[in-house]
């Protein structure tokens, strides 16, 4: 069984660099979208009722409770909670020691404050699975603030595997709900077409990647739904080539998305729990270190290894060609295909794989259980072996735990294995289910924007006669304007642009609100569509009125010539999205009120605390920061810090590497093992420093890969 050292470590640190982002991209939007002049005022969500602080926290799990008592406002509380959020992120990536379970804990809850006042904005899947997988990490890394110690734990196998199951959870949820939402595009194979110029943000590469030919589409969706339902069930595979291999399938996957579309931490978040499929063997082999584990495994079984790898690729393969009628066309040099199955064909299927794969998830976890608790068994020391034993019990059981509430939304994909779950099962998912510690999953359920991506296109008027149009910094508008690369920064007003698109105004509530704040001219509001004012077409002075279109928008192909045109878009008129309103208007003032969205309290004094002080300073200093930048910079910073760190500490090593091998040379002329009837007390100790040595070896060598 190998080592998951070196991956645990690159989890923790990714899990770091991707709540930095989190937070500082959610800060830079806070004045426009829940300040005291925002969109969606957050203090809308807290209700002081004079209830007490305890009951107040049951209610709605969020640290914005305590801002009165330390003199803050709600907008106020939440730029310092996402401020401290940003600094414990960012201080976790630079010292390993801070990788901690109580500072994840902090993160957690700091992050859960946020979701239960962010409301439409923070309703997004990559922010339930961030909580989730927030939490996890609670229980994934060590206890080094308060034990003092980063050694490995026997109970890390069992805490690690949660990150596979969440993994598999994702990963096959995805796959599955293309089909059963019998969207025609998925099952035509189709949705490739569609998708790179009716994604919410495309960034350049997708305009070229639509140019390909349609069969490559299609056989890129065939790719698709094998990496996103065959895949994952090679995670908990005992067969570790066959682990690496879903696991690489899993990281091109994700890195085509990233290249082709900015989805914020998403992918970035995904990639990091696919470090759950890799061994510190695998890590050694990236790193070009030779590896100190013997293979004492006979050719026999190496070679039946080898044959079952081998079947199981073949079989996969040959289910592709006859799943999707997979041919070779060599007359047109293409691929074609088409789905050879029926819906009730598929739905058979997942009936017939749902409870198998809980079954699945249960041995790998049990084999996981039993090996780390023979682990604690071996270690000599009457009390080591007792607090080794009191600790995989206590891991255990909460590992058990996630597991089990964890089945309630996994089981939504096929209604029949979810009617068979023990109601205890769903009667403990419902108690959790406020601290969102599992959800379920299903990205690109439906592919929108078949006859056209639908756009909304805001325009302003000083006169009621000349229009100009309002351009969002992120979001496509412009026609002559290049797609945007912001990843992982996720500028929410633009996706929920997107998402209204879809539908009526009615809708989305919050762009009347929208409107509203623009007529007012309220600069937080104007600094979500444009970070520089001055590119904003009315910073002078607020329109007199507004209105907006819905448009159809496509990408623009290459010329006859194969030049390539200068515009990237090409749009038609579609219809009217929102009427023509002015302050004061009749149908303006109705669905404000209809919606709730007028606030008559009266104007709140701006606290002048030292700490309300503190935090005004930070906000001015970076202000009109482009917040793609701002993330960037600061990731950039603390990678070039970690590589430096990791160049020092191995310059000491290679220093003191001479001396320590003379002095491990003379002890062991000196020291000459015997036979030991303890074998497992003794060699089990032996191990344990070795592997206390091998750790500090690697946390030493080893840091520039941000362990």
């Amino acid at each position: 069984m190998r080592e998951i050292i070196l991956p645990r470590r690159m989890f923790l640190w990714s899990m770091a660099v991707i709540y930095l982002a989190a937070f500082v991209s959610l800060y830079m939007q806070i004045p426009g979208l829940y300040g005291n002049d925002g969109l969606l005022p957050a203090r809308w969500q807290l209700r002081y009722s004079g209830k007490s602080l305890g009951e107040q926290l049951l209610s709605s799990p969020t640290l914005l409770w305590l801002g009165p008592w330390l003199g803050l406002d709600t907008h106020t509380a939440m730029e310092l909670l996402c401020l401290i959020g940003a600094a414990l992120s960012l201080a976790a990536t630079l010292v390993e020691a801070l990788r901690d379970s109580v500072v994840f804990f902090c993160l957690w809850a700091l992050y859960l404050s946020m979701y239960q006042v962010g409301q439409v904005f923070l309703y997004f899947q990559w922010d339930n699975l961030l909580l989730e997988t927030g939490f996890l990490c609670i229980l994934v890394a060590p206890l080094t603030l308060i034990r003092g110690s980063r050694g490995v734990r026997a109970h890390d196998r069992v805490t690690f595997w949660l990150i596979r199951w969440l993994l598999f959870r994702l990963m096959f949820a995805s796959g599955v709900v293309k089909l059963t939402s019998r969207c025609p595009t998925w099952w035509g194979l189709t949705a490739l077409t569609y998708h790179y110029e009716t994604q919410c943000i495309p960034t350049p590469l997708a305009w070229f990647a639509l140019q390909l030919p349609v069969w490559w589409h299609k056989f890129s969706v065939v790719g698709t739904f094998v990496i996103e339902i065959a895949a994952p069930l090679l995670f908990f595979s005992p067969l570790r080539r066959l682990r690496l291999g879903a696991f690489y399938l899993q990281v091109l996957l994700q890195v085509l998305i990233i290249l082709t579309g900015n989805y914020n931490f998403f992918n970035l978040l995904t990639l990091a729990l696919c470090l759950s499929l890799l061994d510190d063997q695998h890590v050694h082999f990236w790193l070009c270190k030779a590896d100190k584990i013997s293979n004492n495994d006979s050719k026999l079984r190496s070679w039946l290894c080898y044959l079952l790898e081998l079947a199981v690729w073949a079989l996969m393969i040959f289910g592709s060609i006859v799943f999707f009628d997979l041919k070779l066309d060599t007359t047109k040099n293409s691929i074609s295909s088409r789905t050879a199955f029926t819906f009730h064909q598929f739905n058979q299927f997942l009936k017939t794989v749902t409870i198998p794969s809980i079954w699945i998830g249960v041995l790998s976890l049990t084999w996981e259980m039993v090996t780390a608790m023979f682990r604690c068994a071996c270690v000599s020391g009457f009390l080591k072996r007792f607090w080794g034993t009191l600790q995989w019990t206590v891991f255990a059981a909460a590992t058990v735990a996630m597991f089990t509430i964890s089945l309630v939304p996994f089981s939504y994909i096929e209604f029949d294995s979810h009617a068979r779950l023990w109601p205890g099962v769903r009667q403990a998912y419902d108690m959790v289910d406020r601290y969102q510690l599992v959800n379920s999953y299903g990205l690109f359920r439906r592919m929108t924007g078949v006859s056209g991506r639908p756009e909304v296109v805001i325009e302003g008027s000083n006169d009621g006669v000349s229009w100009t149009e309002i351009e969002f910094m992120y979001k496509p508008g412009n026609l002559s304007a290049a797609p945007a690369v912001l990843t992982p920064h996720q500028p929410r007003l633009d996706w929920q642009m997107w998402f209204a698109a879809l539908g009526d105004q009615t809708q989305a509530p919050w762009f009347t609100s929208l409107i509203y704040s623009l007529l007012q001219g309220k600069r937080d509001v104007i600094e979500l569509i444009q970070t520089d004012v001055s590119q904003y077409p009315f910073y002078q002075q607020p329109p007199t009125y507004l209105r907006a279109h819905r448009y159809r928008y496509w990408f623009t192909e290459p010329k006859a010539d194969g030049s390539y045109p200068k515009r990237w878009w090409r749009r038609v008129y579609d219809e009217e999205f929102y009427p023509k309103v002015h302050l004061g208007s009749t149908f303006l003032e109705s669905m404000l009120n209809q919606h709730g969205l007028k606030d008559k309290s009266p104007p709140r004094r701006m606290p002048n605390t030292t700490v309300a002080q503190a935090v005004r300073w930070v906000r001015s200093q970076v202000k009109g920061v482009p917040t793609h930048i701002l993330i960037w910079t600061l990731i950039a910073s603390s990678v070039t810090l970690c590589l430096l760190q990791g160049l020092q500490n191995r310059n000491k090593l290679t220093e003191r590497t001479p001396l320590t091998y003379m002095a491990a040379g003379n002890d062991h002329t000196d020291n000459v093992p015997d036979d030991s009837s303890d074998h497992c007390g003794k060699s089990d100790e032996q191990q344990a420093v070795k592997e206390e040595e091998v750790e500090e070896e690697e946390k030493k060598e080893g840091r520039w890969t941000g362990q």
